[in-house]
């Protein structure tokens, strides 16, 4: 998969598109390999990496030592973040959960996945607005577990293409930043602008690597 992404990449950037351009047509072609082959993933080595993935993510140090947490509920193919966030509830810690609001995410205290959630935006699961408390201050979150389409060992993080994160946590600067992904999601060379969101931890079913994120 690496060798046709660089081969696409390449040909964009020879393309006549001014800078900006190619960075969202080199993105787009990310986006639709990785997605594509993500898609491909056999059960049962899902199954194995998640597993495995939850496991590290619940030995983080970081993740041990914060008292507040920012998760999101995954859809399609990702990492099915709720193992995680099922072991968040049971250790005590409190939860917070994103919920789409036109061109932004607003943040809500979550203690109860039945009762507190229901299809949002793109089917997944948000909380309910009349039933959770919102989250009024970032700064009180310790650990946030982000989605994500790829990823390099550096911290890159390529999105979905809305920018939710990048916008909403661009001032935040207490938290530990974590990407769960599988194995196949990390890639060499993700383009970045100014505003794009870095991680400080990947997390794959096969290692944890510290991103050296300046």
């Amino acid at each position: 998969m690496a060798g046709e992404i660089d081969s696409n990449l390449s040909q964009l950037e020879q393309s006549p598109l001014n800078q900006a351009g190619q960075m969202t047509a080199m993105k787009k072609v990310l986006r639709q390999q990785v997605l594509q082959a993500r898609e491909q993933l056999k059960q049962d080595l899902r199954d194995a990496a998640e597993a495995a993935i939850t496991q590290r993510l619940s030995l983080m140090p970081e993740y041990r030592q914060a008292n507040s947490v920012l998760g999101y509920m995954n859809f399609g193919t990702e990492y099915a973040s709720t193992l995680w966030i099922a072991q968040v509830l049971e250790q005590g810690k409190r939860l917070a959960l994103p919920k789409v609001n036109r061109d932004k995410l607003e943040l809500y205290w979550v203690n109860d996945l039945k009762s507190q959630l229901a299809p949002g935006a793109w089917g997944i699961k948000e909380p309910l607005t009349e039933r959770c408390v919102p989250l009024r201050n970032l700064e009180e979150i310790d650990f946030v577990l982000l989605p994500g389409v790829a990823f390099t060992k550096q911290g890159a993080r390529l999105g979905y293409g809305k920018g939710y994160y990048d916008r909403l946590l661009e001032n935040q600067h207490g938290a530990t930043l974590v990407a769960a992904a599988f194995s196949m999601q990390i890639i060499e060379h993700i383009p970045q602008d100014a505003t794009d969101l870095k991680v400080q931890w990947l997390v794959t079913e096969t290692a944890s690597y510290y991103c050296c994120v300046t």
